[in-house]
């Protein structure tokens, strides 16, 4: 299940040019949208080693939770971008869909360059959310751990949960 999500929450287009073009669209409106919610987000993102932005949808069935999606990693040094896709496998109580993005803004260049190199990302979430597009209302937020700070956006969804969970973030080769 948690690959049929990574596929299905993958970046859409006919040809590799479209499909990177699509990531591009979608980070700029996750960051735009970040801006107006947390205007000082902006300078903490131009002043770090890098940030990344990532589209996903979970869904939560009673003990399991699953998930997947896509992304890029904006190395601010030296421009370079790297695509990446996510799953996400976790165990807990819960129910419900949830399509939300993630942006991490890395605080140093070991930082970023583990994260696109090894990729794992594991912790505990609580949240709910009840949310179709501007209507409803979501309990997302900000994190600082390992000098990087997180910041969590739920776009649509019905969700109750609490879970403990791994998510694997690695290079897309096709987009690469």
């Amino acid at each position: 299940m948690c690959l049929g999500l990574s596929s299905c929450a993958s970046s859409s287009g006919e040809n590799v040019n479209q499909q990177r073009q699509v990531v591009l669209e979608m980070r700029a409106k996750v960051l735009d949208e970040l801006f107006v919610l947390k205007p000082s987000v902006e300078q903490q993102i131009m002043s770090a080693a890098g940030y990344a932005v990532f589209d996903n949808t979970n869904v939560n069935v009673l003990l399991a939770s699953f998930g997947g999606g896509y992304g890029v990693v904006k190395n601010n040094a030296t421009g370079a971008q790297t695509y990446m896709k996510m799953a996400e496998v976790g165990l807990g109580i819960g129910a419900g869909v949830k399509d939300f993005r993630v942006i991490f803004i890395f605080h140093n260049q070991a930082v970023l360059d583990r994260f696109v190199n090894q990729g794992w990302a594991f912790g505990a979430q609580a949240d709910a959310a009840a949310k179709a597009g501007e209507k409803g209302g979501a309990a997302g937020g900000e994190v600082t751990v390992d000098n990087m700070t997180i910041y969590q956006i739920t776009k649509n969804g019905l969700a109750l949960q609490a879970t403990i969970k791994g998510t694997k973030y690695w290079p897309n080769d096709e987009l690469n």
